[in-house]
């Protein structure tokens, strides 16, 4: 039975006003443990917040299992759930708050619009493969996943309600005599011995949400949910209606035995063999002709035992298991070679335990750190003198890791190359190819900005060592090289590379030779942290006063050191792009960081034009093309604001927990999720059009905390990953990666 909209009166009655900060403006649906409501947070952010019935708020098991879930939510990355913003287990009325993720069920999308064509089939497939991958890899078998636990958003599947998921290393387990689950979607062993159930039992669900998908039905269907439950454990799955290609996929997650199912790391490989190439367009298809538009409440972000059960009645014993799988990241490159060369994918190499999550942060501190790398937005097509890039045709390739340690590279494009820094080594790509053409080692091991091609030469400001080099493109070698002082921050701006010491004196040095050219300080700035932007050769330095009422922004002529321009603006600001001479910011809260409106300065005149957000937007990045600023918020909302009108032309949700700095070519916004998705949406329009894969590697409990910025070279748009790669893709067929 599909999810119902009307709660009924009774789950309304209780609804209360507020859940912590969040007021609760409407109600998204109920479950068995709560309803959810659809809130607002104070600065306007839309969330889903699920509260517990206050009738299990008393009950200990109940609010034990709410706990579990609240840890087993923020365990998961948000690329493939709805990203935890806030909870309190604790409080009179247990609840917990998520991003709102517009987007109707997968159960809501086959009751209006019915089966799910092939190509649909196969992306959610491979979508649902990612997230159960992602929820595994962190330790969390998930045990409820069925159609009404799926939200179609526009850029993938999202896996929701951890209700009665369990953490491998939980405490909390399942009474005897109870099976919990939705019967039509649970595996064998959930029937046999419910405390045993590891991730298999989340792959035997995936196959029975793929026939849904494909048929409109389950791969066991009967009135009663006890028939259902011997059907799932003695007979075999119909798989009527399900594409032939898929069909054998789909048999294979539902075989009986745990230990036959593919991981969904093999689902993925196997998916990419039988279609080299499936796109990953909007999961949310175009309603049928008289279907009205879908309501606010499409995307119900929450438990709903209406589909099949809440609880079955049966008796089970032992101890519970919590095992993730998947493949190393050479192993799976490996595969990738072999699959691209002809040769068969090798078969199941064995299983390996799950990672616990850990987190990887990245604080940035400074009125100029959202743009400490400013290698540019789009570059121009290569001249003339790139034969070779012009010459050969388009091929999308994906570059091996290059060092030993973690991290996520940040690159640039300069003398036909791609410059690429990672912690413990700056490296050169071949554009066409990926090919690498050198490596250098470094000492540190840190990477803050990518390498930028200035003088002639490669500088690798990447922070942290102690000596400045500047590299030979063409073969990585050194040509100078010179010690840093303690304390001592390097800026490559405009030909030369910038010194700032602690005291506040700024050294100019020429990039080509690694001459100083200048000493000096600028009143006001005490060590500024210079930055500058594509098209300008100035490079700026911004410093906000101590009560962050106002920011001072300092223009310089980095070749002599020489203040070009000087003023002092009104609120906190954050210097993002430059178009026509004309600086842009984005003005931020004093109390909380969040950006609250885009600023233009116009030196010339001293003109300031200031358009407020309609709603206040954390850890934004932003970026600027003729009179449009495309911002990217925490959370994935991106905005496109017209500086002309004063006007938010579009709004977009999608979903992803942290983005890198946004980049445009006019046509297209683009940007890296945390998991190394590149995205891209349409800039006129504000759709997605088009995503990569993610790439998450064997260190998929370390997220980036600030991802890197893609890199448009022409069609050209190259982007990194947390596993190490570097990949290049179309720009102009998006909707093909």
């Amino acid at each position: 039975m599909t999810p119902q909209r009307n709660i009924g009166a009774g789950a309304e009655a209780e609804r209360p006003e507020y859940a912590g900060h969040y007021r609760l403006e409407s109600c998204l649906g109920s479950g068995g443990m709560g309803v959810v409501h659809l809130a607002r947070s104070t600065s306007g952010r839309k969330l889903a917040v699920k509260v517990v019935h206050a009738e299990f708020a008393r009950n200990p098991e109940f609010r034990g299992r709410f706990r579990q879930e609240v840890a087993a939510a923020r365990r998961v990355s948000g690329a493939f759930t709805a990203s935890v913003v806030d909870a309190d287990p604790e409080s009179g009325r247990p609840w917990m708050a998520t991003l709102y993720i517009p987007g109707p069920t997968l159960s809501e999308h086959v009751k209006r619009n019915g089966t799910m064509n092939v190509p649909q089939v196969r992306r959610l497939m491979a979508g649902l493969a990612e997230a159960l991958r992602d929820i595994h890899r962190v330790g969390v078998v998930h045990r409820d996943l069925k159609p009404s636990n799926v939200l179609l958003s526009e850029d993938g599947p999202k896996v929701i309600d951890f209700g009665i998921s369990r953490p491998k290393d939980s405490e909390l387990r399942t009474e005897t005599g109870k099976l919990i689950g939705t019967p039509p979607f649970m595996a064998p062993e959930q029937f046999r011995r419910p405390r045993e159930v590891g991730p298999e039992a989340d792959v035997f669900a995936l196959g029975s949400v793929m026939v849904h998908a494909a048929t409109g039905r389950g791969p066991f269907d009967a009135d009663s949910p006890y028939i259902v439950a011997y059907q799932v454990v003695h007979d075999e799955p119909d798989l009527t209606g399900v594409p032939e290609t898929l069909a054998p996929l789909v048999r294979h997650c539902l075989a009986k035995d745990p230990a036959d199912r593919p991981t969904p790391d093999e689902l993925m490989r196997e998916l990419r063999s039988v279609a080299a190439s499936y796109d990953t367009q909007a999961f949310i298809p175009a309603q049928r002709p008289g279907d009205g538009p879908a309501p606010e409440t499409a995307g119900v972000q929450g438990e709903n035992r209406g589909e099949g059960g809440g609880q079955a009645e049966g008796k089970g014993k032992g101890k519970g298991k919590g095992k993730g799988k998947g493949k190393g990241e050479g192993e799976e490159q490996e595969q990738e070679q072999e699959q691209r060369a002809g040769k068969p994918s090798r078969g199941r190499a064995g299983r390996k335990a799950a990672l616990v999550v850990g987190g990887l942060g990245l604080v940035v501190s400074g009125a100029f750190a959202s743009i400490r790398s400013l290698s540019g937005d789009a570059h121009p097509p290569p001249k003339a003198s790139d034969a070779r890039t012009e010459a050969v045709a388009f091929t999308a390739w994906r570059a091996k890791a290059v060092g030993k340690e973690a991290g996520m590279p940040q690159c640039s494009y300069g003398a036909g190359k791609l410059f690429c820094a990672r912690p413990g080594v700056v490296f050169a790509l071949s554009p066409v190819d990926g090919r690498l053409l050198w490596r250098h080692s470094t000492t540190t091991g840190i990477t803050s900005a990518p390498p930028v091609f200035s003088g002639g030469l490669v500088q690798p400001c990447t922070g942290g060592d102690p000596r400045l080099r500047a590299l030979d493109p063409d073969s990585g070698r050194t040509v100078w090289e010179r010690q840093l002082p303690t304390g001592t921050t390097a800026r490559c701006v405009g030909g030369m590379v910038l010194l700032s010491d602690p005291d506040g004196t700024v050294t100019g040095v020429d990039s080509a030779t690694g001459d100083t050219k200048w000493h000096r300080g600028f009143p006001g700035q005490g060590a500024p942290a210079f930055g500058s932007f594509p098209g300008d050769s100035k490079a700026y330095a911004a410093r906000v006063s101590a009560d962050g009422s106002s920011t001072q922004v300092t223009a310089v002529d980095p070749r002599t050191g020489e203040m070009r321009w000087d003023a002092r603006l009104s609120g906190r600001l954050q210097p993002f792009g430059i178009e026509d001479g004309t600086v842009f910011f984005l003005s931020v809260d004093r109390v909380y960081g969040e950006a609250k409106a885009v600023v233009r300065y116009d030196p010339t005149t001293g003109a300031t034009r200031r358009v407020t957000l309609p709603v206040a937007l954390a850890d934004a990045h932003a970026t600027v093309r003729g009179n449009t600023v495309h911002i990217l918020a925490f959370g994935g909302s991106l905005e496109a604001v017209d500086m002309a009108t004063g006007r938010r032309l579009w709004h977009l949700e999608t979903s992803v927990s942290r983005g890198s700095p946004p980049v445009t070519d006019g046509r297209l916004v683009y940007f890296t999720a945390g998991d190394g998705r590149l995205l891209a949406v349409d800039a006129r329009k504000g759709t997605l059009v088009g995503q990569t894969r993610a790439l998450l590697g064997a260190d998929s409990d370390r997220v980036p905390g600030a991802p890197a910025k893609p890199v448009v070279v022409g069609d050209r748009v190259y982007a990194t990953a947390p596993d190490g790669t570097v990949f290049c893709v179309d720009g102009r067929t998006p909707s093909a990666w």
